[in-house]
């Protein structure tokens, strides 16, 4: 499947890159929670999609537990049905243990997004006929105190190194979704997407990001973010 091609050439390239000071810790959940990951891809990656949604990279208890995007474990297991063995990252931070499908924290910007998406669509077969999910970076950074690092934070030579395997990802999968739409979910995502889409026949835009970290995000964000779809000329279901 040419989405799985896509996503172990990334994961290689991930392995490869070095990040020093403040990093201590990055996780790879494309190599660890590959069996999901790829699950997902699988399941829901098939071309041709007419919207791909791009967030940024893993949070400690979506996609870094479950090996997918805004991978909310209860989303995950019980709205796709996909559950699999996640393995132990190579070095594990003490204070952000891996803990897969066994992890009882939730993640909320993805309750928030994959709730939204249950709540419109109903089941995951009407959302993913038109919609898919990725993360621009697959990567989770983390420094001593287990505090999470977001890629733009990087010093430039490393967000360079990250960057180029990155965009090339993400060109790659729109080209195969032969989607005509890509939207940022948050400013930093749609910035990434200009870039790797440059010359593409495609629109990009931004919707509101659900981290909680967002003030607007905890004052209705699915209405906000339906507001920034719509806006793009997206229709959604009544």
């Amino acid at each position: 499947m040419e989405l799985i091609r896509i996503s172990r050439k990334l994961a290689a390239s991930m392995d490869k890159l070095v990040f020093g000071l403040p990093v201590t810790h990055v996780y790879n959940p494309l190599d660890y929670a590959r069996v999901a990951h790829e699950a997902y891809l699988e399941r829901f990656g098939v071309a041709p999609r007419e919207v791909v949604l791009v967030g940024m990279n893993p949070g400690p208890f979506g996609m870094v537990q479950t090996g997918v995007p805004f991978g909310d474990v209860t989303m995950v297991r019980e709205w796709m049905g996909i559950w699999a063995r996640v393995d132990k990252p190579p070095v594990e931070h003490p204070k952000r243990p891996v803990d897969g499908f066994e992890c009882t924290r939730s993640e909320v910007s993805g309750t928030r997004l994959w709730g939204w998406a249950r709540q419109r669509f109903g089941a995951p077969e009407r959302f993913f006929a038109r919609f898919f999910v990725v993360n621009y970076c697959p990567l989770s950074f983390m420094e001593t105190s287990g505090r999470n690092l977001t890629p733009d934070k990087l010093p430039k030579g490393e967000r360079e190194a990250l960057f180029a395997p990155c965009d090339e990802a993400l060109s790659r999968t729109v080209r195969y979704l032969g989607a005509r739409l890509v939207v940022g979910v948050g400013s930093f995502a749609a910035s990434r997407a200009r870039i790797a889409l440059h010359g593409l026949d495609v629109t990009i835009g931004t919707m509101l990001h659900p981290s909680p970290a967002s003030p607007r995000a905890n004052h209705g964000w699915a209405e906000h973010a339906e507001a920034d779809l719509r806006a793009l000329g997206i229709e959604l279901p009544g």
